[in-house]
């Protein structure tokens, strides 16, 4: 379980086949702190270490994992966001992310006015009805409110420090984004199915 802030910023060292599947090596400041088996959110997605050292560690992302997020698009060089998992105590700031992917949005629009940014994204019809108005969203594991639902996806506010503490200034029009919706809203549309 993740809470959707971003502890720090990695960069993709080198990305190795797997099968069908990828070994990806990470840098980040706390690599060396890491345990074997422990759970890391990389762009929101729950990765489990497999090795480390001082300055890296390494991740399985299975054939699954690489069909349903944008994992398959790693390249060296690509920074990405990193959050370690929760542990008992801890402060829970943004809201609670699974780590899971639901689906794969894209990129539509980003607009600054001022000291914010503006994110549209397109989000594909079975996901629209998962947001809403200020309802919460992780979008490349970072935790969002909603600005507002549209006919086509979300709009988002990115405040300052957001912006900067993150790896959405990367973000370019049609780049692909890993989205998590909120795990109450997923419950209550399969109560709902259930129910019809």
């Amino acid at each position: 379980m993740f809470t959707g802030i971003i502890e720090t910023i990695g960069v993709v060292n080198a990305i190795e086949p797997l099968g069908e599947g990828r070994t990806i090596e990470i840098s980040a400041d706390w690599a060396g702190d890491l345990e074997i088996g422990e759970s890391v959110a990389v762009d929101g997605v729950c990765l489990t270490v497999v090795g480390h050292s001082s300055e890296v560690f390494r991740v399985e992302a299975v054939r699954e994992t690489i069909a349903l997020t944008i994992i398959g698009h790693y390249e060296p060089g690509r920074r990405v966001n990193l959050e370690r998992s929760l542990v008992v105590g801890d402060h829970l700031g943004g809201h609670l992310v699974q780590g899971h992917v639901d689906d794969v949005g894209t990129v539509d629009s980003i607009e600054r006015r001022e000291e914010n940014r503006y994110i549209s994204i397109l989000l594909p019809e079975s996901g629209r009805v998962l947001v809403a108005d200020r309802g919460s969203i992780a979008v490349n594991g970072v935790s969002l409110t909603v600005l507002s639902a549209t006919d086509t996806g979300v709009r988002l506010s990115i405040v300052p420090h957001t912006w900067l503490a993150t790896t959405f200034e990367d973000l370019s029009v049609g780049c692909p984004v890993n989205v998590e919706y909120d795990l109450v809203a997923r419950y209550v549309q399969r109560l709902m199915e259930a129910r019809e």
